[in-house]
C-alpha cells in the first residue's frame, strides 16, 4: 500500500492478505496472522484544509467499532484510547497508521475466526463473540470499507470535533479507572476525564490533577 500510495493510488483503494508472514503492530511488536482473520490496508490522502492526519486514528476507531458491532448480537463493544476496541472487555482488534508521502496508510487487523495468543492480554475473536458462522474477512471488510468511507466524510465535513464526540459515545464511561505510562517509562493512574480538543486522553489523578496523555499503552482497572 505504501507503494501504491507513492506512484498515486486512489484514496479509498483496499488491500486484504489471507494471512501475513510479517505482520506489525504498535511500536513493531510482531502481530500474529493465522488465516482466517482480517488483515487489510487502505490510504486517506492529506488535504491542506483536512484536520491533522494523526486524528485519523479515531477516524479508523469509529469505523471498526461500527462494524463490529453490526456484526456481534451484544452491544458489549467499546472504545479504549486511542483506537483500540474491546468486546466483552477484550482486544479483538489493531489499528496502525503511518505516513507515506502525501498520504496516510491506515493498517486494520481484527480478528475474525481466530484469537491468537498475546503475552499479558486476553484476546476474542468475532466467532467467539457470536457472530454468524457464515462472516468471513471479505464479508467483513465490505461493511468495514463503507463505515471507514464514511467516517472519513464526516471526519471532513464537521470536523474533528463531531469525530471525538463520536468517540467519546462509544468509549468507557467517565470515571473508569485507567493506567498508562509516562515518557520515563513510570506508570500513571487515574479516572477518565474524557478528551481534550485535540484527542489527548485526559486523566484525573488522585490528588485532583488533570493531566493529559499523547502517547502511550492504556489499561483499563
Amino acid at each position: 500500500m505504501k507503494a501504491r500510495a507513492l506512484n498515486g493510488a486512489d484514496e479509498g483503494f483496499w488491500l486484504r492478505a489471507e494471512k501475513q508472514s510479517g505482520g506489525i503492530g504498535r511500536l513493531g511488536r510482531k502481530w500474529e496472522s493465522p488465516e482466517g482473520n482480517l488483515y487489510c490496508s487502505t490510504m486517506v490522502v492529506c488535504r491542506a484544509e483536512d484536520p491533522q492526519p494523526s486524528t485519523l486514528s479515531f477516524v479508523a476507531a469509529l469505523a471498526v467499532h461500527k462494524a463490529i458491532s453490526a456484526h456481534v448480537p451484544h452491544d458489549d463493544v467499546r472504545l479504549k484510547w486511542p483506537n483500540d476496541i474491546l468486546v466483552s472487555g477484550h482486544k479483538i482488534c489493531g489499528i496502525l497508521l503511518e505516513r507515506s508521502g502525501e498520504a496516510v496508510i491506515v493498517g486494520i487487523g481484527v480478528n475474525i475466526a481466530v484469537a491468537p495468543q498475546v503475552e499479558g492480554r486476553i484476546v476474542t475473536s468475532l466467532h467467539k463473540e457470536g457472530a454468524e458462522a457464515g462472516l468471513t474477512p471479505a464479508s467483513f471488510l465490505e461493511t468495514l470499507a463503507q463505515y471507514f468511507a464514511d467516517a472519513v466524510h464526516e471526519w471532513r465535513l464537521s470536523g474533528l470535533p463531531a469525530i471525538l464526540a463520536a468517540w467519546q459515545e462509544r468509549a468507557h464511561p467517565l470515571g473508569t479507572r485507567l493506567s498508562t505510562s509516562d515518557e520515563k517509562g513510570g506508570r500513571v493512574e487515574g479516572e477518565y476525564a474524557g478528551l481534550s480538543d485535540q484527542g489527548a486522553l485526559r486523566l484525573r489523578k488522585a490528588d485532583g490533577a488533570l493531566i493529559e496523555i499523547h502517547a502511550g499503552d492504556v489499561d483499563v482497572g
